[in-house]
């Protein structure tokens, strides 16, 4: 089930401005049609590669703050990356022209953001190539390098992480990115790696996962030092609690080799569930993911002391209550 409202059409009964973009539970990893927990990828359509965002210019615009408040929190890159970043860029820059002609206007090497008004030089020197892509998109963008130790993370844009930092993971290898991850080491380790090993140029995958916030902020950047803050009455969440989900993107890059990675947030607040045609069944499904999750896959979630308050809740909205 992947529930989504048809396209608002014009008075001539066209397809309106926002006829591309994404209705509330754009995606519902937790719906029934996969487990928690499990690697899920799918094949891409690179035309679909960016989804739209109708809050673009709000999003872009908190991607710049951060990017100009918080660079050392949200900005990271290795020397020798340039080369790969730019062809990042300009990845980007044709997909978006072509996808959202509307929105991406591009006249020689400058191109301007419709939604923003903000224009950028490709080709600017003083600023790093990956910057100047993640204040075009509302995703956020990973670099990937195979060395000896198999792939590391060597540059990103990061704006809006689901609880990690970007200054405690740069520059781990894959496995050591993942290994709080329950099961990762035993279970998912090997087929990771092996998708990276043999993902190739022609083979872009995606995928979606779930997890609950008290907020519906997209920049959480916690870590071990700054740990996650919950609700402080776990007794009234239905109004309070959201879902956020991860569309993921992976793709290997033609000319550098490297593996891309790129990272979506949609929120969605448990009221939500209340207003949509489907949305009980949802709340069940929900319910049953999150009660089927063992003690260390509650407590990677962050669940482990609200699990019975986030399921009650649940339960009153599927049940109409």
């Amino acid at each position: 089930m992947n529930i989504a409202a048809p396209p608002p059409a014009t008075d001539a009964g066209q397809p309106g401005p926002d006829a591309f973009a994404p209705a509330p539970f754009a995606h519902t990893p937790y719906d029934g049609s996969r487990k928690a927990f499990s690697v899920g990828l799918a094949p891409l359509d690179l035309a679909e590669w960016i989804e739209p965002d109708v809050k673009l210019a709000a999003t872009l615009a908190e991607r710049a703050a951060l990017i100009r408040e918080k660079r050392d929190v949200v900005v990271r890159e290795e020397d020798g990356t340039r080369q790969a970043q730019r062809e990042v860029l300009e990845l980007v820059v044709a997909h978006v022209t072509t996808r959202f002609p509307e929105q991406y206007r591009l006249e020689g090497r400058r191109i301007t953001v419709a939604a923003t008004g903000q224009s950028f030089d490709l080709d600017d020197a003083g600023e790093a190539p990956l910057v100047i892509a993640g204040q075009l998109i509302s995703d956020d963008l990973v670099l990937l390098r195979q060395g000896a130790g198999g792939y590391r993370l060597v540059a990103a844009v990061l704006c809006f992480p689901s609880a990690w930092s970007l200054a405690e993971k740069f520059g781990q290898s894959l496995d050591q990115l993942h290994e709080a991850v329950p099961g990762y080491e035993s279970k998912l380790a090997r087929v990771m790696n092996r998708i990276f090993d043999n993902l190739k140029v022609e083979q872009p995958v995606w995928r979606v996962n779930w997890s609950i916030y008290p907020d519906d902020e997209l920049h959480h950047p916690e870590s071990k030092e700054r740990p996650r803050h919950w609700f402080e009455d776990p007794a009234h969440l239905a109004p309070e609690a959201f879902v956020r989900v991860e569309r993921q993107t992976l793709r290997r890059l033609p000319e550098s080799g490297d593996m891309l990675f790129t990272i979506r947030i949609h929120v969605d607040p448990f009221l939500a569930f209340r207003r949509h045609p489907e949305g009980g069944a949802l709340a069940a499904s929900l319910r049953e993911q999150i009660l089927g999750l063992d003690a260390d896959q509650l407590a990677y979630k962050g669940l482990t002391d609200h699990r019975d308050a986030v399921a009650a809740a649940l339960e009153r909205i599927a049940a109409g209550a």
